[in-house]
């Protein structure tokens, strides 16, 4: 698939707070955020002073999505509707089309260095559009698709950390470009079900590069920051650096499975071991108070309790939550990147909020506990408390997007009238149906 091609600029030449940037949305829009666990739409529009407003709001519990992937789209495009139908009603505003996130397909980065001869003359757009071009084929494997292709700086001969080199006269024009691709079948299931809501996907964004939007400041976007969104079927990471996406990757592990190893080692209901985490789940060893917990047991009536101890909820959470912490830093380690753009971590989503996940993730990621944190996304005019905490960063971060925040300065993809591949994807798919 044919993907729109960006330059994200460096955190220093985003316009001042207050002013509507470059790339922002005018009128109302949709944005949504298609998790394992639940399915959250947002219709707002982008205010005078650039920062977003929620017009309505909706979200449906998540079926047939399993690790961020459609595996049923009859049930998936129900739970879609629903929740469009709630933002829909709210805004009195009818969608043709959203932002999405992207969570499915293993999206993964790659890193790719391009050199073209330029011969002594001024470089030019169709230059620019040959590289990323060479860029994107280097990236291509069978079956993936590139997404994004950010060029992270131009080398102009021997003069590096060029933000915009078009007209600059050279003999060769180099480019480190950041790829993130995925499994292209599992985008044209997400195109697939979108058209059956009657959605055009008008953008995609990666998942936890909409996350690291909605949570980091542009102090910790500048200086290098981990941020790890912990979802319910995913744990996907993104590496901001010097204002950009410099690395992604994903894991098909989340808050899910910790729920799930608590029904099956106790034996009792799903919606109750649910509860139990959620009540009184903790990763912290020793946070046991030596209370004894009721736990009902699968097909037993309530008066057939067992009772367990705290600790063994403890013991039962831990070890997920420290496997997933453990694969997180031997993806970071491999991915061979400066540990000062590595030092700092920021951890959000639904997952995040279990008692001791930071001190367990400062352990296992060998790092200060003073240079980890728990966000929460920045706070959005229209969007209730209860559509602000840290399991709805994605979302929230999708709106900041389309009012221009993270967006590139330079644009060297398609012409804007053209629809994008998965735009022209999901209107096939229609008329197919």
């Amino acid at each position: 698939m044919n993907q729109l091609v960006r330059f994200t600029p460096p955190a220093s030449e985003l316009p001042a707070r207050g002013q509507r940037r470059r790339g922002a949305r005018s009128g109302s829009f949709g944005v949504l955020d298609i998790g394992t666990t639940k399915i959250v739409c947002v219709i707002g529009r982008i205010e005078g002073d650039g920062t977003p407003r929620a017009l309505g709001f909706g979200w449906q519990k998540a079926v047939g999505v399993k690790a961020g992937s459609i595996i049923d789209l009859e049930a998936a495009e129900l739970a879609i509707r629903a929740a469009v139908a709630q933002a829909e009603e709210m805004a009195d505003v009818q969608l043709r089309g959203v932002i999405v996130n992207l969570s499915c397909g293993q999206p993964a980065s790659r890193s790719q260095n391009v050199q073209w001869p330029i011969g002594g003359r001024a470089t030019t757009e169709a230059d620019l559009r040959a590289m990323l071009h060479e860029g994107r084929r280097r990236a291509e494997a069978e079956g993936r698709s590139v997404l994004h292709a950010l060029p992270l700086g131009f080398t102009v001969d021997a003069t590096p950390g060029v933000p915009d080199p078009r007209g600059m006269v050279c003999d060769t024009l180099s480019a480190r470009l950041h790829v993130v691709d995925a499994a292209e079948n599992a985008l044209s299931n997400l195109a697939l079900c979108l058209s059956r809501c009657d959605l055009d996907v008008e953008e995609v964004v990666c998942a936890p590069f909409a996350a690291g939007l909605a949570c980091l400041d542009e102090d910790e976007a500048e200086l290098g920051t981990v941020i790890i969104e912990m979802g319910g079927g995913t744990t996907s990471l993104a590496v901001f650096a010097d204002g950009h996406l410099a690395h992604t990757a994903q894991l098909p592990i989340g808050g899910w499975q910790v729920t799930n190893d608590l029904a099956r080692v106790l034996s009792t209901p799903i919606a109750h071991a649910e509860r139990l985490k959620t009540m009184h789940g903790s990763a912290l060893e020793g946070d046991d108070r030596g209370e004894m917990l009721p736990v009902p047991q699968v097909g037993e009536t309530e008066e057939h309790l067992a009772r367990v101890p705290r600790r063994m909820i403890t013991s039962i959470i831990r070890p997920r939550v420290e496997e997933t912490f453990e694969i997180l830093r031997d993806r970071l380690e491999n991915a061979d990147l400066p540990r000062d753009m590595t030092r700092r971590i920021v951890l959000t989503g639904g997952a995040s909020q279990l008692i001791g996940v930071s001190e367990l993730a400062s352990r296992v990621l060998d790092r200060p506990i003073g240079q980890i944190r728990i966000a929460r996304p920045r706070q959005v005019r229209g969007l209730p408390e209860t559509v602000s905490g840290a399991s709805f960063s994605t979302a929230v971060g999708l709106m900041h997007w389309a009012g221009g925040h993270g967006r590139p300065v330079i644009d060297l993809g398609q012409a804007p009238s053209e629809p994008g591949a998965l735009r022209r994807l999901g209107e096939l798919l229609r008329r197919w149906w």
